[in-house]
């Protein structure tokens, strides 16, 4: 008998797992990346954690199928940002059902607690749930099962259900005695959350819908270039992006060198230190000289000093704003 498990890699989901496995039952642990899953590192982690509660492991990219077909048409619309948690948790079973075949796999688990999330683990919402993966008998979830219907594979013998749990709520006390139970070495601790849960990630994606998302879908290029720097919009319609460390400078670079390129230029000052800057191709002058004088903003600029710019073909010679307050007008988010 053989399980695949929806795995986030948090607490819940590890339990749920070790419930299982600790039945006998082999478990294969799917993370479906929706987007913020490229971390080697964080990957690793995901690995090990599913690997000390008995299962192996494998990140699905779903994410331009995601963006496709859940994130801007949800059935069930979206939380307080724009999460839809209904239809993704419903898009992620149907998913993994779907693979149950080329797994040899019988059915499908999850880490979810009745009444822990308030959008999408009530239990009108796990129906919902269960409605939106085509196949829903076959979806057990450890955590809670005691307080569901029986599933499938409790019904066909194949999960004993009394040794399943019955957590309820927000509480963490119970899961905190498992982990401690099962000799867990280290999990995530709760909190954090999706980033489509983030309200200032969400008004990145309703400014992009409303300029670049005019007459055509985003993919995972575009989803991941709202995800670093701080983001202006000129009035024009054209976007500036201002890496607010290393790691976003980093990051957006190889953004930039893998496509981004298309639809912006970047801003180059020699013997400068300062953050890596992105403005539209579709920026007239004016903004290309705002552009200019933003770079050297967030960069260390010496006050009035004027430097030469470069962005694309065009030299700008400028200075710095006296204040970053100036940028206050054209934030996204």
């Amino acid at each position: 008998m053989k399980a695949l498990a929806l795995f986030s890699g948090g607490l819940d989901s590890m339990l749920a797992i070790k419930l299982i496995t600790n039945q006998g039952i082999e478990v294969h642990a799917l993370h479906f990346d929706i987007g913020f899953s490229k971390n080697e590192n964080m990957l690793k982690t995901l690995e090990r954690r599913a690997a000390e509660a008995g299962a192996s492991f494998e990140r699905v990219n779903i994410t331009n199928k995601y963006l496709r077909d859940v994130l801007f048409s949800p059935k069930y619309g979206y939380g307080k940002a724009f999460n839809p948690c209904i239809d993704c948790h419903g898009y992620m079973f149907k998913t993994a059902i779907c693979l149950l075949e080329e797994h040899k796999a019988s059915f499908v688990i999850s880490g979810e607690v009745l009444g822990q999330r308030p959008m999408s683990q009530r239990n009108e919402a796990m129906r919902q749930v269960k409605k939106l993966s085509g196949n829903g008998e076959i979806i057990l979830r450890p955590m809670c099962a005691k307080l569901l219907p029986p599933s499938l594979p409790e019904i066909n013998g194949w999960v004993d259900r009394e040794k399943l749990e019955a957590i309820n709520g927000r509480s963490r006390a119970r899961q905190t005695e498992l982990a401690t139970l099962f000799g867990f070495s280290e999990w995530a601790s709760a909190g954090g959350g999706c980033p489509y849960t983030d309200k200032g990630f969400s008004a990145r994606i309703r400014d992009w819908m409303a300029h670049e998302g005019k007459g055509r879908e985003m993919d995972e290029l575009d989803l991941q270039s709202l995800r670093y720097g701080r983001h202006l919009r000129f009035e024009s319609g054209a976007k500036l992006i201002i890496g607010r460390d290393e790691s976003e400078n980093n990051a957006l670079l190889k953004l930039f060198d893998s496509g981004l390129n298309k639809q912006y230029m970047k801003t180059q000052i020699d013997n400068f230190k300062g953050a890596f800057v992105l403005v539209s191709k579709s920026a007239n002058q004016s903004e290309r000289e705002l552009s200019a004088r933003f770079a050297l903003t967030y960069g260390k600029s010496e006050g009035s000093k004027c430097y030469e710019v470069k962005i694309e073909d065009e030299l700008i010679n400028t200075s710095a704003f006296a204040s970053k307050d100036e940028a206050k007008k054209y934030l996204v988010g």
